[in-house]
């Protein structure tokens, strides 16, 4: 069990042997099944009513509101909001939220306050949108912002404030948040999935959705060393740091015993007592490759859900850590020469039954054929073929431009990973053969005979690959740490429903289910890749072979516009071309101000810390630097009066990705030399090395 208690002003938990381990208070926050069961049967609605949708139009949202405020009074809460989620947040906003908090209570005239809080509460809100970023949807003379409850997420209290999950939009309708575009996604992949199924003999289906899991990756550094860098509290990542004698080398760090002497671990299991009171799964914890960065990853849940969980998740790892006296990063690439951070979205697909699609052996028990899985995973890899490109702009964060393809995330060619055992079964699928598959394992004999044998299933990890498949879901490796990741989805759900859509065009129009799903298999095998992504050689022959390759983020970005991109999205009712214009330039606008955040640090860390420091020791590259502060201040300019968005964010990348780089090279050099009592920027030694160069958790 957990005691807590405060010294030094930082606050603390140790471990305790004693006592037993217990399972309440998981969930108390969050308005949901057992939770809200006695609130709402109170008021007289059923146990399940929040299960659906219906209760925000059939009315009886007085009385949901009237449950959500007696749990609110009985848990000390007493204000709400509607919590939705801006575009072009990612990396600079707290939470990557916006809310307004109204207290649930109004004042008579004679002053005294009487709770206030009905249907009309929760269903919607209005707020001044005039300041979120919206790529033209809307003027500063048009700056309503109307919010709708989102009843897919449930509702959730933090503190005094409840918390209502909600969609944002113009007075127009345009989605001015990432949530509603994947709403419009999922309502696409169920319909066009369903009557697919329909026409395969899987009936009674009446609905499917995606679930998804995310690994969550992040640094800790010390919260001291942290407030002395500019470049880390700012722009989220150093723009300059020579590697110490130590890196990853070693691989020391992955997967080693969480030190109990440090507060790193005493961290994690604060920011997962939070997590579990809201009900959020965070079920593993572990140290990730590089020194100073581990990993939460929860239990799979739905699609929205999941991103709202993931999005707190985010939040209170960075707050949980001001109170260790430490500071989490979120970047995809805080630091040069040792891993960066990704989210790996694992996704599937499950009917409302519980069909998992991507699980063979299920889906043929419960559907009574063996001739659906082929069909589903041709879907899946046409759509990989057809829309790789938007996959790649999914994921164009401006982090991970240092990422991908840095033999430490997938590189920037979208292929798909199906392991030996499936590659083969489609081959041979395509070739007329009708065996089901039946997915391979072996059993590995580990030599000794005090160890059992260890059975392990037919697909390996494939790291290298930024699509795999394996056990029963695909992983999108590729994707930011900082990421909400309602894009990565949006896009999965959109690409997979108009495949699963072309596919019931044409069984409906006389082909067999079959011919249609090898005729898809023939046309986009070639990105089918089992072998090493990292392997240049492999990248080269993938490139050729017609796989999408887009290395610049920036080109990545402007696939949005593309027409055969506006034209899947309206077709399938997710984006309207307006829209797609606008997500396209809050792309290239967050990318933009990312750059100049990073190089004003640049400027500022020279001024005020690397010249001085080098001009009092008479040592270092004093004349190089001055150079480099007029260069930075040159091409920053440049940027500035470039006219065109597309222009400005292409000569953001240079300077960031060419001339950033050289110059930290000097800046780098100029640390080499610099004698260390008169270097004023911590180092990477202080920053990464928490248990060799921070004091115990006792200190604290």
């Amino acid at each position: 069990m957990f005691t807590k208690f405060l010294t030094r002003g930082v606050q603390t938990r140790h471990f305790s042997s004693t006592g037993a381990a217990s399972l309440e208070g998981y969930g108390q926050h969050l308005f949901k099944g057992a939770v809200a069961a006695p609130y709402l049967k109170k008021v007289g609605l059923p146990e399940n009513t929040l299960d659906g949708h219906k209760w925000t139009t059939d009315g009886n949202a007085d009385k949901v509101a009237a449950a959500v405020l007696e749990w609110a009074k009985d848990n000390g809460a007493s204000v709400y909001c509607h919590w939705f989620q801006p575009l072009g947040s990612a990396g600079v906003r707290h939470g990557q939220t916006g809310q307004v908090q109204n207290t649930m209570m109004e004042f008579q005239k004679d002053g005294k306050p009487v709770w206030d809080f009905k249907g009309k509460n929760i269903l919607k809100g209005e707020t001044d949108g005039s300041s979120y970023p919206n790529g033209g949807l809307r003027a500063t003379h048009r700056a309503g912002g109307y919010l709708s409850v989102d009843p897919t997420s449930p509702i959730f209290l933090r503190g005094d404030t409840i918390f209502i999950p909600a969609c944002l939009s113009s007075y127009y309708g345009h989605a001015l948040d990432e949530k509603t575009p994947l709403l419009r996604a999922s309502d696409a992949l169920s319909k066009e999935g369903v009557r697919l199924l329909n026409l395969l003999g899987f009936k009674g289906v009446k609905s499917l959705g995606a679930n998804i899991g995310l690994e969550q990756e992040f640094f800790f550094v010390p919260r001291d060393e942290y407030l002395r860098r500019t470049d880390l509290q700012l722009a989220g990542r150093t723009v300059l740091g020579r590697m110490p004698p130590r890196g990853q080398e070693m691989s020391d760090h992955y997967m080693a015993p969480p030190s109990l002497a440090s507060l790193p671990l005493q961290c994690m299991q604060a920011i997962q007592e939070e997590c579990f009171k809201l009900g959020i799964p965070l079920r593993t914890r572990h140290r990730e490759v590089a020194p100073g960065q581990y990993e939460f990853a929860p239990l799979f849940g739905s699609v929205t859900t999941q991103i709202d969980q993931n999005l707190m998740v985010m939040q209170i790892i960075e707050e949980m850590a001001q109170n260790y006296n430490l500071a989490a990063l979120l970047h995809e690439k805080p630091f040069q020469g040792v891993n960066g951070s990704g989210k790996h979205n694992n996704w599937s697909i499950a009917t409302d039954n519980g069909t998992n699609l991507l699980n063979v052996g299920q889906l043929a028990k419960n559907s009574g054929s063996t001739e659906i899985f082929p069909v589903i995973m041709a879907a899946i890899v046409k759509a990989v073929r057809e829309n790789g490109d938007l996959m790649r702009m999914a994921i164009a964060s401006p982090g991970n431009d240092f990422r991908l393809g840095a033999c430490e995330a997938p590189p920037a060619i979208v292929s798909v990973y199906l392991g030996d055992d499936m590659t083969k079964y489609l081959e041979s699928y395509m070739k007329g053969e009708s065996k089901p598959y039946v997915p391979g394992s072996k059993l590995l004999d580990m030599g000794c005979s005090v160890i059992a044998p260890v059975e392990v299933p037919s697909e390996d990890r494939n790291r290298t690959s930024p699509f795999p498949y394996g056990g029963h879901r695909f992983e999108f490796r590729a994707v930011g740490s900082s990421q909400n990741v309602s894009m990565v989805n949006t896009v999965l759900a959109t690409i997979t429903a108009k495949a699963f859509k072309d596919f019931s065009d044409a069984i409906e129009k006389g082909q067999k289910p079959r011919d249609v799903a090898i005729k898809a298999l023939k046309e986009s095998f070639h990105v089918v890749f089992n072998g090493n992504g990292y392997d240049p050689a492999n990248q080269e022959m993938l490139t050729k072979t017609g796989c999408w390759r887009i290395d610049s983020g920036v080109d990545a970005m402007c696939r949005m516009t593309e027409p055969k991109n506006i034209k899947l999205f309206e077709e399938m009712k997710i984006f309207s071309a307006d829209e797609c214009k606008a997500r396209q330039s809050v792309m290239l606008s967050h990318y933009i101000g990312t750059v100049e955040i990073e190089v004003n640090c640049m400027i500022d860390m020279i001024q005020q810390h690397i010249l001085p420091s080098c001009i009092n020791g008479n040592v270092g590259p004093v004349d190089a630097l001055r150079g480099a502060l007029d260069t930075l201040k040159k091409d920053l300019a440049a940027i500035h009066h470039a006219s065109d968005e597309k222009d400005k964010a292409k000569l953001a990348r240079t300077l960031r990705l060419e001339t950033m780089i050289q110059i930290r090279t000097i800046c780098d050099e100029a640390e080499a030399v610099c004698p260390a009592d008169l270097w004023t920027i911590p180092s990477y030694k202080e920053l990464l090395f928490i248990d060799q160069s921070s004091k115990p958790a006792s200190f604290y």
